[in-house]
């Protein structure tokens, strides 16, 4: 077993959203309202060369999850199947971090503007990296688990986001 280390990170950055009360599980990329990343200004030179990127991964602080943290977890559109919180997407996990894969719209001094984020106005952001082409997308990637659900159809849309009828 490894010596523990203290982990620390610092807030590069703040995330705006129209989310105050309820956020999407998974970001839409055809959300409606404005999707914003402000960068502090002390790491506004990393931005550079950003823009030239399609889509980025955004790395945040979940800070207003505040349910206990539990090693089996049952996601919601999964009818009661549970599977272990490190099999599932949910925001409760031993550390509150997040991660979306969302297009850049534009870029203006400190400010990403984004397509939709599934976080709520006010998340801390921890960190950017460009979502690169053959180097992240990985052909053989399969739905491990899910792929054993009932109505897969519907499920699909729930991993994708997708608002629909139940």
């Amino acid at each position: 077993m490894q010596e523990k280390v203290n982990c620390q990170f610092e807030q590069i950055g703040i995330i705006k959203t129209p989310y105050q009360d309820n956020a999407p599980y998974q970001p839409i990329d055809t959300d409606e309202g404005e999707f914003c990343i402000m960068i502090n200004p002390q790491y506004v030179d990393g931005l550079n060369e950003l823009k030239k990127f399609h889509y980025i991964y955004v790395i945040y602080y979940a800070h207003l999850t505040n349910r206990k943290i539990k090693m089996m977890v049952q996601p919601p559109w999964t009818g009661g199947k549970k599977v272990g919180v490190f099999a599932s997407r949910s925001p409760v996990r031993p550390n509150s971090i997040g991660l979306s894969i969302v297009r850049i719209k534009n870029i203006i001094k400190n400010k990403i503007y984004t397509s939709g984020l599934d976080v709520f106005d006010g998340t801390p952001l921890l960190d950017i990296k460009p979502y690169i082409k053959d180097l992240d997308n990985k052909s053989d990637a399969n739905y491990g688990w899910i792929k054993e659900m009932d109505d897969m159809e519907h499920l699909s849309l729930h991993i994708k986001g997708i608002p629909h009828d139940y």
